[in-house]
């Protein structure tokens, strides 16, 4: 759909007649005010209703949003900017929507890619199967390709990560971007290759844009910011988060020291545990001020810091998980038990000093059982199966392993034992819903590879 900035109108095929964007713009505020400010009772007693209208409410919003980048990209090749006075699109369009300029001219970039390069991702966006976010991240994937491949090659990459954008979140669709190379290319080694220097070029970006800052408020305190890498910055956020944590000094194989569905220190719903000083009142989980608490864990975190010998490890350890043909090789990626990635190089230097534990496989895993000797999973397991899995097994979830408890498949008070083949790793959250009375859900055991995936069925 093409839009004519000279008369304002949105061109239609022949015979559909023509309308102008603004007129068609307020027909849409029209109707959203109609609806009013609650939805109707219909809705609201139905939840496969209710699903159906945030999905098409979100598919709605993904065509608005696909409109606004067309008409940015029909101001960008109208020089408009220039007419107005203004240096760049991006920073003509900051000024239109009053927004930051690093966002409007990420935003104009992009409009300008959709408009250039990317057919298939404008016209899924303009269809409303594909976000913004999503079309950022096909549009970088497109940029990180190899030279020599041709536009038929290209097209067909940019067609494949716009039916992954279908299912998958954005982060995930970028970390699956990394390997799009794979549709047209059949050489493992070459898409190995492909991904590992783009994980490295990630890696060289970040360091360049590593900062700190400081400040005195001399009232006792010190505010700042950073920016550091991801690695970095899932190192500090799991120390700081099993610092915080109240219950880490229980046995560290139980679910103490796991996390929430936000990234929160988990536990049971039914416990109300006072996490602050002796003789504060005792609150739940979810009353918790976790920020303080955090800035609390960050104080003890910096005044125990390894002054003698700033190379020593850190209090918590990152399982980077690797074949041995990678290790051998210098290719590929390495997966990090926090859901990220990083490369075979990077996980070989902080090996050496780093609080990082290389799992490099070659082989069947040995099994690491315990039968009912042991009533919790110990550390060692959980490393295990940091091998196996990345995130939570419940189905959809994307919460990182790192931040997952061991959940007995066969509960332990009806004979489960505490072996690696009756672990199933699931969030805080998740973990705390499966065990809700009345709540049903299936596990399922992948044959060949052990990985289990929970499913849970909507109550009645």
């Amino acid at each position: 759909m093409a839009v004519s900035t000279a008369t304002s109108t949105v061109s239609r095929p022949p015979g559909a007649g023509g309308v102008t964007v603004a007129s068609t713009l307020h027909e849409l505020h029209a109707v959203l005010d109609a609806l009013g400010d609650e939805p109707g009772p219909g809705v609201l007693a139905d939840a496969d209703a209710l699903e159906r209208a945030v999905a098409e409410t979100e598919r709605l919003a993904r065509r608005v949003a696909s409109l606004k980048l067309r008409l940015v990209a029909c101001a960008n090749r109208s020089k408009v900017a220039a007419q107005g006075g203004f240096s760049t699109t991006g920073a003509w369009l900051a000024r239109q929507t009053n927004s930051t300029g690093g966002a409007a001219t990420r935003e104009a970039d992009l409009a300008e890619q959709l408009d250039e390069r990317l057919p298939a991702t404008g016209t899924a966006m303009s269809q409303g199967r594909v976000s913004p976010e999503h079309a950022g991240v096909i549009a970088w994937a497109i940029t990180q390709l190899p030279e020599g491949l041709s536009p038929d090659q290209v097209a067909r990459v940019e067609e494949s990560l716009v039916g992954d954008a279908a299912r998958m979140s954005a982060p995930r669709l970028r970390t699956a971007a990394r390997r799009a190379l794979s549709v047209v290319e059949r050489d493992q080694r070459k898409v190995d290759e492909h991904e590992d220097r783009v994980l490295r070029d990630e890696e060289s970006s970040a360091l360049g844009r590593c900062r700190l800052t400081m400040h005195d408020n001399h009232d006792g305190t010190v505010s700042g910011s950073f920016v550091v890498p991801r690695l970095a910055g899932d190192i500090l956020r799991k120390t700081v988060q099993q610092l915080a944590s109240t219950r880490r000094q229980r046995n560290a194989g139980d679910a103490d020291d796991a996390f929430d569905h936000d990234g929160h220190p988990g536990g049971s719903a039914r416990s109300a545990r006072s996490v602050g000083a002796p003789g504060d009142k005792t609150v739940t989980w979810a009353e918790v001020d976790w920020p303080h608490q955090y800035g609390l864990a960050f104080a003890q975190l910096l005044e125990h810091l390894p002054t003698d010998r700033l190379h020593g490890k850190v209090a918590a350890t990152v399982v980077v998980t690797m074949t041995r043909e990678q290790l051998l090789a210098d290719l590929a990626a390495a997966g990090l038990d926090t859901g990220h990635d990083i490369s075979s190089g990077d996980a070989r230097r902080l090996a050496c000093g780093a609080g990082i534990l290389p799992a490099v496989l070659d082989g069947p895993s040995l099994p690491l059982d315990l039968g009912r000797t042991r009533r919790f999973f110990t550390e060692a397991q959980r490393t295990a199966l940091a091998t196996r899995y990345s995130e939570c097994a419940v189905d959809g979830c994307d919460r990182p392993y790192a931040w997952t408890e061991l959940h007995h498949e066969t509960p332990y008070a009806a004979g489960g034992p505490t072996d690696l083949a009756h672990a199933v790793p699931m969030c805080g959250w998740h973990h705390r819903a499966y065990h809700l009375p009345g709540t049903e859900a299936t596990i399922r055991t992948h044959a060949g590879t052990g990985v289990k995936t929970v499913q849970f069925h909507r109550r009645t």
